[in-house]
């Protein structure tokens, strides 16, 4: 059965890729098999990411076109928030790419985070894989924008982009170390804001390489994603930047990150948060709770 999908897969067949998907993320019995079985694939990542309000899904949209203007195959993985108690998505931002559902070169999965804390898909590692040995040209992955998955989605993307508004200054004070280590590239959306350019100033000031790790200035774009402005810009330097890429440490880095996250997975697998809910439960029936004292006893 896994070698029959993961062929009609590598053929550009959408169903094969989203019954493959589901299986993956369900776990079905023998699902690392066909992961084991995936081909290396060289297919760029683009991950999308900043906090709620920036305008991530609407600049993911505004992309998308530019891709399809160039006769090019996209693959769109949106990872929305969940409940805790059902791990149900909420999908309202979905609404933003409705026009290409039905775009044979557009290919958009909406995920839940099912309870990860860092707001990406458990399963996101895997997932991106399997798109990657399907005949896209590009994979785009969006983030929630909640918690470490601005940190997270540097672990997964060949190219990173932030995504910020001209209101965002005190929060990127906040956030501007881990922003600098993961960000490839900066996106101020909404420019046509007032201040937006003294933003961008003081943006490219933080970034400048004497206060960064990394050794080039990281760019800094400016879009109005609702009205597609800025965003060729934006396709071009990701293009740039992709073409560019070549094997080194940071690659190395991205690859331990990734299978330190696997190997995390993979150990924590007989962890039942049920199971964990029912015991925690007949716990504190009895009086005296100690969360501590109760993980230490399992």
């Amino acid at each position: 059965m896994w070698q029959e999908l993961l062929a009609k897969l590598q053929q550009g067949d959408t169903k094969a890729l989203a019954r493959c998907i589901s299986l993956v993320e369900n776990e079905h019995p023998g699902y690392e098999t066909l992961l084991k079985s995936l081909p290396a694939s060289k297919t760029g990542i683009i991950g999308i990411t900043g906090p709620p309000g920036a305008g991530k899904s609407t600049l993911t949209d505004a992309l998308i076109g530019v891709f399809v203007q160039h006769q090019q195959k996209v693959a769109v993985v949106c990872v929305d928030p969940s409940s805790p108690f059902n791990l149900g998505a909420v999908l309202g931002d979905r609404i933003r790419m409705s026009d290409w559902y039905t775009n044979e070169n557009v290919y958009i999965r909406s995920l839940a985070t099912r309870g990860s804390m860092g707001g990406l898909h458990p399963k996101i590692i895997e997932i991106a894989d399997l798109i990657k040995a399907a005949p896209f040209d590009y994979i785009i992955v969006e983030t929630v924008g909640v918690g470490q998955s601005e940190v997270e989605i540097a672990g997964l993307a060949d190219v990173t982009i932030v995504v910020v508004v001209p209101e965002a200054g005190d929060e990127v004070q906040t956030m501007k170390a881990g922003l600098m280590e993961i960000a490839d590239i900066f996106v101020v959306n909404k420019a046509d804001r007032p201040d937006a350019d003294m933003f961008v100033r003081n943006l490219r000031l933080m970034l400048a390489p004497s206060f960064s790790k990394k050794q080039t200035e990281i760019p800094v774009v400016k879009t109005i994603a609702a009205r597609k402005e800025g965003v060729k810009e934006l396709y071009e330097l990701i293009r740039q930047q992709l073409d560019a890429g070549q094997l080194n440490e940071r690659t190395f880095w991205l690859l331990a990150e990734k299978a330190y996250y696997l190997i995390e997975q993979k150990r924590m697998k007989d962890v039942d948060k049920k199971k964990l809910k029912a015991a925690i439960e007949a716990a504190c029936q009895q009086g005296n709770f100690n969360l501590y004292q109760f993980i230490a006893g399992l």
